[in-house]
């Protein structure tokens, strides 16, 4: 099972929120934008993908949720690796006893943005919403697109991006859109990273899917 860490929070939890890295990184990377949301009642987990080689690195080790080849990052999609990371997430969530009861959102970075969406697509158990910073929708997710219906989706990416084209997170939400999906697009004038302002908008965008939870 993946290693993590957890930040429960003071008062009577409303939702999970699991946080995924982006390459490279570990689940402390994300620590500091859960904090700086400002939402009430969220229990928040960061694991640690697993370490691995990667082919665009020279094969250097590091941790990361799949193989990437070259900068093109629909060339050779590595889905296998994609789709065992996102196992291994379902799995996590589905260990963490009492917590798991809870709604649970899954927001990622680049590479844990691309995981977030996957798994949502293929876990065993439907994910409430899914915050997809600076990721894309990977190739072979597409046909099974349709099964997010159920599920809020918040694609943010910076239009400034050099490891992950606008371009592409653009293309993701506008074909989850043709698929009847709630889907909400934020861009960013930025590169790749986060800002202050995509925070302050994940948080607005949480207590909504929250509050409309709790009316269901």
């Amino acid at each position: 099972m993946l290693d993590y860490f957890e930040l429960p929070c003071e008062e009577e939890p409303r939702a999970m929120m699991v946080w995924l890295h982006g390459l490279g990184a570990d689940g402390y990377d994300l620590e500091p934008v859960a904090e700086m949301l400002g939402v009430v009642g969220i229990h928040h987990v960061f694991p640690h993908a697993p370490v691995r080689p990667v082919t665009i690195n020279n094969g250097m080790a590091m941790r990361a949720w799949y193989d990437i080849t070259a900068p093109d990052l629909r060339w050779q999609e590595d889905s296998d690796g994609m789709s065992d990371s996102a196992r291994l997430v379902q799995e996590l969530i589905d260990s963490l006893g009492k917590a798991s009861g809870l709604p649970v959102v899954l927001a990622g970075f680049s590479q844990g943005a691309v995981v977030s969406l996957v798994t949502s697509v293929l876990g065993s158990r439907k994910v409430r919403g899914v915050v997809a910073m600076s990721g894309y929708v990977p190739e072979f997710l597409s046909p099974a697109l349709a099964s997010l219906r159920d599920t809020s989706v918040l694609m943010m990416h910076g239009e400034q991006d050099e490891v992950v084209p606008v371009r592409l997170g653009r293309a993701g939400a506008e074909k989850m859109d043709a698929s009847g999906i709630d889907v909400v697009w934020h861009s960013y004038e930025m590169p790749h990273s986060i800002c202050q302002q995509e925070i302050m908008d994940v948080g607005l965008w949480l207590e909504n899917l929250l509050a409309l939870n709790q009316a269901a």
